[in-house]
């Protein structure tokens, strides 16, 4: 990863969560790893410095509210090395998510999106939580 350019880094030994080494897509260089939108969008969603850019909705599982979308496509950008990003592109990007089921647009409110845990591999996701409701839910790590 080009030094600068990432906020949010995969953390190394302990503290917080993790995403497993799978969840992170190989960049043609050897070594290096690049994370994929969805998986970004989660760990600002973890983060309560982000709070204000994009949110979890109340109420609504595994429903978030970008706040702030130029704000996220800024942060995405920063993330990827590409300045010119913005939320065009980024809910470019985020469309096509809905053909993989990832996640969809909800319907009748602005930038508001729901994922779909379901379709997630769930075993290998250690930051969700399975209640004995059988309901899924982001489990917060830290700042719970």
């Amino acid at each position: 990863m080009k030094a600068g350019c990432s906020i949010v880094e995969k953390p190394e030994g302990g503290g917080g969560y993790q995403f497993p080494d799978w969840a992170y897509k190989t960049e043609s260089s050897p070594g290096s790893r690049q994370i994929q939108l969805w998986h970004f969008i989660l760990e600002l969603l973890q983060k309560e410095e982000f709070r204000h850019v994009i949110a979890w909705q109340q109420g609504e599982y595994g429903e978030f509210v970008i706040k702030d979308p130029d704000e996220v496509a800024r942060l995405w950008g920063r993330r990827k090395c590409k300045p010119q990003m913005n939320y065009d592109k980024l809910s470019r990007a985020l469309r096509y998510y809905y053909n993989k089921r990832i996640l969809h647009k909800t319907k009748g409110k602005r930038f508001t999106y729901k994922f779909n845990f379901n379709k997630l591999v769930m075993p290998n996701y250690p930051f969700i939580n399975i209640r004995s409701s059988g309901k899924m839910q982001p489990l917060l790590v830290g700042n719970e």
